[in-house]
């Protein structure tokens, strides 16, 4: 009998194993994908619902068969010109919340059918980068990458809001994410580099509990792993320019963190489905594997340009990037699509430059942009321009720095829009 039960449990293993095999990422259907932008977040409320925002097209897509199909509900046109969608995020079936990088945020209290604009926010933040429901009726936003840092709160619903200067925090907040109405965690950047601050008391008193100390890097992605009991928290870096990526991982609900490198660059998705298996990825790359906490991954060949991972539970999640991609064992109706981010077309006028940096920016669109010039080995030397780019059709500008007191030598200028940062090297004579 003992022999039997062994049996038993090996092929019960076997089974398991065979089964989790046969989960993979896929690219969904029904999503409409255009020019390589991207999808900046996704939201589900259980395994079937769930939502996706489109960032420079400005749409949002709803599924509720777990992302087989999706439906287009919005267009951004619908809004008014020049809007851009950074994330999604819904209480319940029916009120949810859409912030955008143009200083206006939405409501919609019919599941996404119709979205209205969120008034008498005071001081209006210039954009939202980071959407938090929690519990019955409780939402919490902060923003904006681009600087300044500000946080959003409403207790009832959505109907009215305080807002807050965190600027003696940080200087740019990212993401926001919290255990239940009064203990949670917000991340960002300040002046010397990516950071992680904690509230105890519903966002009234902030405390900083990590910080990276290089100049330049934001904590961009946060995820609390529930099966945890919120004890384990994931972080994503996001390096800046010579500086490799970062998995920020802490077991003890923040109060000791460890920093483990990633390969690739601009690394700002993270999401994992139990301590030793999860995901991460960037604008730059596609989805990066571990399966022993962060200590070595694997490049899978699927998904682009990620700025969110969402996990339902220990065995389904979803990516937001150039499309939408789910980890799942179901056979999806795939479409093709080209994993690659739309960069910025950016023309340095000389190089080597004697005594100005000149160079033109081409812009799509309405965007936002921090300029900052880095050393060869990623110190960040200072700040050059913090630009809002407002017209809708997209235009080209011309940028001129004086940089005659560097020494000669080779440095990188840093470019952070909305989809993510990309870096040029030039020669200082």
């Amino acid at each position: 009998m003992k022999k039997l039960h062994i049996i038993l449990m090996l092929l019960l293993l076997n089974i398991n194993f065979c089964v989790a095999q046969n989960f993979n990422w896929q690219s969904v259907k029904s999503i409409t994908n255009i020019d390589n932008q991207r999808f900046d977040d996704v939201f589900f409320l259980d395994k079937n619902t769930g939502w996706a925002a489109n960032g420079f097209h400005a749409e949002v897509y709803k599924t509720i068969d777990g992302g087989v199909n999706w439906t287009k509900q919005l267009d951004g046109a619908d809004l008014g010109t020049g809007l851009y969608f950074r994330n999604i995020e819904f209480l319940n079936t029916d009120i949810g919340f859409l912030g955008t990088f143009q200083g206006r945020f939405f409501k919609t209290t019919n599941g996404g059918e119709t979205w209205g604009e969120v008034t008498g926010i005071i001081p209006n933040p210039s954009g939202i980068c980071g959407i938090e429901t929690v519990g019955t009726s409780t939402v919490y936003g902060v923003g904006v990458f681009s600087e300044p840092a500000r946080l959003i709160k409403s207790t009832d619903s959505g109907n009215t809001w305080v807002s807050i200067d965190m600027s003696v925090h940080a200087t740019a907040l990212v993401e926001v994410q919290f255990v239940d109405e009064n203990t949670g965690y917000a991340s960002g950047r300040n002046e010397t580099g990516g950071i992680i601050i904690k509230t105890t008391d519903a966002g009234a008193t902030w405390t900083e509990i990590y910080n990276t100390g290089i100049g330049g890097e934001y904590i961009w992605k946060l995820q609390i792993l529930e099966a945890s009991e919120n004890n384990i928290i994931f972080g994503a870096v996001q390096q800046a320019s010579a500086n490799p990526g970062r998995l920020l991982k802490s077991i003890d609900a923040g109060s000791t963190w460890v920093e483990k490198n990633v390969p690739g660059a601009d690394i700002q998705a993270v999401g994992f489905i139990s301590e030793t298996h999860g995901w991460m990825g960037g604008s730059e790359l596609g989805i990066m594997e571990t399966l022993d906490g962060g200590d070595t991954w694997a490049k899978i060949d699927v998904g682009g340009n990620l700025n969110r991972i969402f996990v339902i539970n220990n065995i389904y999640a979803f990516a937001s990037g150039t499309t939408i991609y789910k980890y799942t064992n179901e056979t999806l109706s795939t479409q093709n699509i080209a994993n690659a981010r739309n960069p910025l077309s950016i023309t340095l006028s000389e190089n080597p430059v004697a005594k100005e940096l000149l160079f033109t920016v081409q812009y799509r669109g309405s965007d936002n942009m921090v300029i900052e010039l880095y050393d060869i080995n990623g110190k960040l030397l200072r700040q050059l321009a913090k630009d809002k780019i407002s017209d809708a059709s997209g235009i080209q500008k011309e940028y001129s720095f004086e940089v005659s007191d560097l020494s000669a030598g080779v440095y990188l200028v840093n470019f952070h829009n909305n989809t993510g940062r990309q870096t040029l090297k030039f020669i200082k004579k």
